[in-house]
C-alpha cells in the first residue's frame, strides 16, 4: 500500500510540476490524474504478474482513500468558513456564477449524450443493412 500511495502522489507531483512548467491553466492533480490514467491504460501491453500486482495494489489504495473521503473534504470545509467575510461581500456573483455553470453544463452533458446516442443508433441502422445487403445476396 505505500508503493501505490507513491505512485499516486508521484503522479500528482509530476502534474503539478508540468503545470507550473508549461503555465497550463489545468490543476496539477487533474493533470496528474491524466498522466496515471495514460500509464494505466499504456502501461498493459506487457502483462506481467508484477504489473497485475501493482495494479491490484493500486486499486486497494485508491479504494482506501474512496472510502474516506469525506475526510478529504475536511480542509475545504475549512477554507470557506475561514473567507466567510468574501462570501458575504461577493455572495450574488458567486450565487450566479454556481447557477450559471450548471445548468451550463447540465445543458453541454445533455447535447453530448444526443449526440452520442444518435451516432450510436446511426452506427446500428448501418450495420444492420449491410447484414441485410450481405443475406441479400448470398
Amino acid at each position: 500500500m505505500p508503493a501505490s500511495f507513491v505512485i499516486l502522489v508521484g503522479c500528482q507531483l509530476i502534474g503539478e510540476a508540468l503545470r507550473q512548467t508549461l503555465h497550463l491553466p489545468l490543476p496539477g492533480a487533474v493533470i496528474g490524474m491524466f498522466l496515471l490514467a495514460l500509464a494505466l491504460v499504456g502501461g498493459g501491453g506487457d502483462r506481467t504478474a508484477g504489473v497485475a500486482d501493482q495494479s491490484s495494489q493500486l486499486s486497494r489504495t485508491a479504494n482506501a482513500l474512496i472510502a474516506n473521503m469525506g475526510l478529504l473534504f475536511v480542509p475545504a470545509g475549512v477554507g470557506v468558513i475561514a473567507e466567510l467575510g468574501v462570501l458575504r461581500q461577493n455572495w450574488l456573483p458567486i450565487l450566479v456564477g454556481l447557477l450559471v455553470s450548471t445548468v451550463l453544463g447540465l445543458v453541454v452533458t445533455g447535447f453530448v449524450m444526443d449526440r452520442v446516442c444518435r451516432a450510436e443508433e446511426g452506427s446500428r441502422r448501418t450495420a444492420s443493412l449491410l447484414s441485410t445487403l450481405q443475406d441479400s445476396r448470398g
